[in-house]
């Protein structure tokens, strides 16, 4: 695949989830790194740990050892990469024996499909391994910002950011050309299109028929365009279904294929257990807004100016960098939205232990207060909220309210 659809040399950026793998691997004998392809995995991996054997499942001599005597790979070797691991899943149980009796064996395992939701991986590693989930690259770490400095003040009670001006950064651009490592030194947007045509087709002539049999990849297609529509959106199976024209339980499975795959993420609904009358069903994200944005047929800055799913693509790249942000925390914050029945919503909700960040994302250039309006209601519901922000498409940092900033959508990862 990599031949395929990635003709541009690339120069190696580093990722923000390598220190806390890199520690993590002292003291868990497995760490396990999921995540879509082209998303730069093996990238990361082979840059950050030079001192692993790397090994691969893509490899025809090593997948057949796998298969025949996998303990022969790593027989004489104390930390090893095993990059395409759902490629031979009877790997697993040989890994769990090993590490049950060499404390000294270290194991890193990655691949496209999110071997979390894989049964019988999770079942084999159980309270051996440690979960990761590598996502496109953020633009804080396209700037080489591997510590933000922006984000983790927010959750501080005596937060104080002075308003000013800042830089102006357009996000339509880079929610035309998404965020796959791959794409960053491409400069002609064609060249982006014809990137992501083959990522798709690659995607669903290999991925798929390795996870799954798919009836026809022109109904999966449909659903995937489907669902691109509906990206930030509440997913409703049941509409999938009707406008996809395909079954519902088709419809189901292509879903959970999507999510199994790192095509697309749900993220559940906030609530407590005094809250009353909120919608409970989760929301969709495509991974990339890129991804999503091709697959809509928005090939070009002007239609996608003016087309009507604007607002859900830039939340969807806004979810990218909060989820990335998410996943440098220790532990990991929750992500969440929080929508009541009467149609209130606040995009996201981060939970930190008993901490909360209220997010709303709104394509504006001159934020004002009212649009903040869900935010003030979820303060009023939720009165220990440390903070809500907004995120926008302008140029200004400045407060809307006491508890409530207003800052542009790349400011909050750098």
């Amino acid at each position: 695949m990599k031949e395929n659809i990635s003709p541009y040399e690339i120069k190696y950026k580093k990722r923000r989830i390598a220190p806390k793998l890199r520690k993590a691997i002292k003291n868990f004998p497995v760490a396990v790194v999921s995540g879509a392809r082209q998303v730069g995995k093996s990238t990361m991996l082979k840059h950050e740990f030079s001192d692993f054997v790397y090994l691969t499942m893509d490899d025809y001599d090593v997948i057949e050892r796998a298969k025949l005597d996998p303990l022969s790979l790593w027989r004489d070797k104390d930390h090893i990469i095993i990059d395409e691991a759902q490629k031979a899943p009877d790997i697993f149980n040989a890994i769990k024996l090993t590490v049950d009796t060499d404390r000294k064996k270290r194991f890193i395992l990655s691949g496209s499909s999110n071997l979390l939701l894989m049964q019988k991986i999770t079942e084999s590693l159980a309270g051996r391994a440690i979960y990761f989930d590598l996502l496109p690259i953020t633009y804080g770490e396209t700037q080489g910002i591997l510590a933000p400095v922006n984000f983790f003040p927010l959750w501080d009670t005596d937060f104080i950011e002075k308003e000013r001006p800042v830089k102006n950064l357009s996000p339509v651009p880079f929610m035309l050309k998404g965020f796959m490592p791959s794409l960053l030194t491409i400069k002609d947007h064609a060249d982006v299109l014809l990137w992501l045509e083959g990522y798709v087709k690659t995607y669903l002539e290999r991925d798929l028929r390795e996870l799954s049999q798919v009836d026809s990849l022109i109904e999966f297609r449909k659903v995937m365009q489907t669902l691109a529509l509906r990206t930030g959106n509440v997913l409703n199976q049941a509409d999938v279904s009707k406008d996809s024209g395909i079954s519902h339980p088709t419809t189901h499975r292509y879903i959970k294929l999507l999510e199994i795959s790192n095509i697309i993420q749900r993220i559940p609904a906030f609530f407590s257990s005094h809250t009353k009358r909120i919608v409970k069903s989760p929301k969709i994200f495509y991974v990339d807004p890129a991804l999503s944005i091709f697959l809509s047929g928005y090939f070009d800055e002007e239609s996608l100016r003016s087309c009507r799913e604007l607002g859900n693509y830039f939340e969807t790249m806004a979810y990218l960098h909060l989820r990335g942000l998410s996943e440098i925390m220790t532990p990991r914050a929750s992500l969440n939205y929080w929508r009541t029945t009467t149609g209130k919503e606040v995009d996201f909700v981060l939970e930190y232990g008993k901490k909360l960040l209220a997010l709303e994302v709104k394509m504006t250039d001159n934020p004002s207060t009212r649009d903040i309006k869900n935010l003030l209601l979820f303060l009023e519901e939720y009165p220990k909220t440390v903070r809500g922000v907004l995120l926008h498409s302008g140029t200004a940092i400045k407060w809307l309210h006491s508890k409530i900033i207003a800052v542009p959508w790349w400011w909050i990862d750098c």
